[in-house]
């Protein structure tokens, strides 16, 4: 084994993951520029939705990632019994989570009234906030099953399916939004319907790939004897699920905050902000899915006490996305003054785009890192110290740095921009050195 043909497997492991993050991002994108056709007001209504549903879904996928975890470990001793148990209990779970964020958001539809929101607005997010809701269930549903192929490193089926769902949703999208082929014209509630039957449809198309699928089928074939729920499993997966959660909730919560922060510097600053994170945002769903690719790759190792084999799985992920950060921050530095124009012709907004692009390239590198570092940690199921360092990374040193910097200093967003690169990097050290320390001692030891 060798540093490169490790990150080889880890890169090939990842690839679907990310092609399915990108996908689903595509999805987001499309509903907005399909219900931005029929007004401004429900193109704000929409994002006003997006961000309120923001956490808790965040919170949900962070509960499936125990799934992954827990089956890795189970397929790295082979052991296709425990598999099967998990994927059960963890459907369960992730089920669970899924109603009750569902049973949230519909019960928490008020607070749109009082964000001081246009009224217009609001009035026509409440019930497409609704509908998002409910398609939590389905979606959350999905991302469980994914997680289980994923843990067994069969990550192929769900990027195909989520590939499928762009077309699908494109097509539901133009029937109920705009009520073409006779169906009612629901506009912004037609793109709500639209998504929750997309993420029924995958729901069920991945679940019947899983029962019927010759790869699959040692699993379904223990079912009798091991679909049942046990609270120690129950409690096994949580301890890897919540921390999970709240390592995402954390940091989407940071971004949301920071957000708010800078729009109080006014609008163009907010839209500079808006396109530098934008751009962030996308070249994130590589890191995260190559961390993901990574923890997976470390569980599987762990489940058969592999240390030297964990050795070279973080080192070649860790090295894959020092560079990828690199490559990312040298292509944001040399087309920061393009990228920008892609977004918004304003010439002011534009030109401070072109500023924010440079600390979101230096921003790129830590990113990477750190999401590597905790993927790591999580894949030998070290999960509460580094929920720690999250939380002070972010709300720590990431706020109050930036706030210190933008206000104080009269930096602006920049200052707030600097604040998330302090944030990241104490992240990416500290968890990076975790690791690096906690093999240390398993090797040495």
């Amino acid at each position: 084994m060798s540093v490169r043909s490790e990150a080889v497997k880890t890169w090939k492991l990842s690839g679907p993951i990310i092609l399915g993050e990108l996908t689903q991002m595509a999805l987001g994108i499309i509903d907005s520029a399909m219900v931005g056709s029929i007004s401004y007001r429900h193109l704000a209504a929409s994002a006003l939705v997006n961000s309120v549903m923001n956490i808790p879904f965040v919170l949900g996928i962070g509960m499936t990632m125990s799934v992954s975890q827990s089956v890795s470990m189970a397929h790295g001793r082979y052991d296709s019994q425990k598999v099967s148990h998990y994927f059960y209990n963890g459907l369960w779970v992730c089920s669970i989570a899924a109603i009750f964020i569902a049973l949230l958001l519909n019960l928490g539809t008020g607070i749109l009234f009082h964000l001081g929101q246009d009224p217009e607005v609001a009035i026509l997010a409440k019930p497409y906030l609704q509908v998002m809701a409910l398609s939590t269930i389905p979606m959350l549903m999905f991302m469980s099953i994914k997680q289980f192929t994923d843990g067994l490193e069969r990550t192929r089926t769900a990027m195909v399916l989520s590939f499928a769902a762009l077309p699908i949703n494109i097509f539901l999208n133009w029937l109920l939004i705009y009520g073409n082929w006779g169906f009612p014209r629901m506009e912004l509630l037609g793109a709500g319907f639209g998504t929750l039957i997309t993420r029924i449809i995958i729901l069920i198309a991945l679940a019947t790939v899983v029962s019927v699928h010759p790869l699959f089928s040692r699993y379904m074939a223990v079912r009798k004897n091991q679909w049942k729920l046990k609270m120690a499993t129950v409690k096994e997966l949580l301890h890897i699920g919540v921390p999970s959660s709240l390592q995402a909730g954390m940091e989407s919560g940071a971004f949301a905050v920071s957000g708010i922060i800078i729009g109080t510097l006014g609008a163009v600053q907010q839209a500079a902000h808006q396109i530098a994170l934008s751009c962030a945002a996308f070249t994130f769903m590589v890191s995260m899915g190559l961390a993901q690719g990574g923890s997976i790759r470390v569980s599987n190792a762990w489940g058969r006490n592999n240390w030297s084999g964990i050795a070279l799985i973080g080192k070649s992920t860790l090295l894959s996305g020092l560079c990828y950060g690199i490559f990312c921050a040298i292509f944001f530095v040399t087309a920061r003054h393009y990228l920008p124009t892609i977004f918004n012709d304003d010439t002011e907004v534009v030109s401070l785009a072109a500023v924010l692009m440079f600390y979101a390239a230096v921003f790129q590198i830590s990113d990477a890192t750190q999401a590597i570092g905790v993927g790591l940690l999580r894949g030998i199921k070290d999960v509460h110290i580094p929920t720690i360092y999250v939380a002070i990374a972010y709300w720590v040193v990431g706020i109050p740095t930036g706030c210190l910097m933008a206000f104080t200093f009269k930096m602006g967003a920049a200052g707030m921009w600097i604040g998330f690169l302090a944030g990241l990097t104490f992240a990416s050290i500290f968890t990076n050195v975790r690791f690096s320390r906690i093999i240390g001692r398993k090797l040495n030891g």
